[in-house]
């Protein structure tokens, strides 16, 4: 069983839940931005070497290519969508909880924590599906050596003009089928490494910052070892032109397995679990301390 949080102060959890996304937005868009060009890299032709051998070497090209700069493209829109998408995420991880309760002092089961983090990922998906959409058409376009898009904003205008609002929500089925098990696991994972960690007698509010990093970043790995395979669908079908996949993403896996195999679900999977520790990590503890800070100053807001 799992020792319950204070009640939920939905601004609280705004301020706190947007620091801990924008931490984790600047320790781990470089690696996403190396998962992402991994994941949509066209499959080289007979004879042909791919455009990335793998993940150091999609690294080394990019930085080699574009600097540093490069590794950070796309980070505008991810920024300007974490402050809202982590203040929901928190909450409606939260508000799952404060539903599955009969009683407000009711210790919830790991499972219903579970089902709790599925509703946060739910709620996050309406902020996550476009920023997702343009911070991936940024990332490939680079290496396409077209550029399209002057920055997120010019993103976004275009995919409006060109296809209203369903063009800068493309891939949000992709999106919920990603995030709504990933983020049940999310929180779920975290919750139990932090009692496991808390030391007998100890309350899991007092917990050290080494231990908060290591749930945190725990925590990540464990989302993303369920969110990879939707990942990858949601990459290529979000970065892909316009009418190539009809029906979605059954045409996107269906092409995938048949050229690349069973193991192009998980492209980037390198990248991916280099990133999700130290980026989950930082959130958590960025969340944490946040929290902390704000229940120092404004105890009773």
């Amino acid at each position: 069983m799992a020792e319950q949080p204070q009640p939920i102060s939905p601004l609280k959890n705004f301020f706190a839940g947007g620091f801990g996304g924008v931490c984790l937005v600047f320790v781990g868009h470089p690696l996403d931005t190396i998962k992402v060009r991994l994941q949509t890299q066209p499959k080289p032709q007979p004879g042909q070497r791919p455009l990335y051998s793998g993940t150091f070497d999609c690294f080394r090209k990019t930085l080699i290519g574009e600097g540093v700069r490069g590794l950070y493209k796309g980070m505008a829109a991810p920024i300007i969508g974490v402050t809202p998408m982590f203040a929901v995420c928190f909450f409606g991880f939260g508000l799952g909880k404060r539903l599955q309760q009969k009683k407000p002092d009711d210790v919830l089961t790991y499972p219903q924590l579970f089902a709790a983090g599925m509703l946060s990922g739910v709620f996050t998906t309406v902020i996550m599906a476009p920023g997702e959409r343009i911070k991936c058409l940024l990332q490939i376009q680079a290496a396409t050596g077209e550029t399209k898009y002057s920055g997120s904003l010019d993103c976004a205008k275009q995919l409006y003009r060109e296809a209203g609002i369903r063009g800068v929500y493309k891939g949000t089925v992709l999106t919920l089928m990603r995030d709504v098990p990933a983020s049940g696991m999310y929180f779920m994972t975290y919750e139990w490494l932090k009692n496991i960690l808390t030391p007998e007698g100890k309350s899991v509010s007092e917990l050290s910052v080494p231990r908060i990093l290591f749930a945190g970043g725990l925590a990540g790995i464990f989302n993303w070892a369920v969110a990879i395979p939707p990942d990858v669908l949601k990459s290529r079908f979000q970065t892909a032109p316009p009418g190539k996949y009809a029906n979605g993403f059954r045409d996107v896996l269906r092409e995938l397995i048949r050229e690349e195999g069973i193991a192009s679900l998980y492209k980037g999977f390198t990248a991916v679990m280099i990133r999700a520790f130290p980026a989950n990590a930082a959130c958590f503890l960025g969340f944490e301390v946040a929290m902390k800070f704000l229940n120092w100053v404004a105890p009773s807001l």
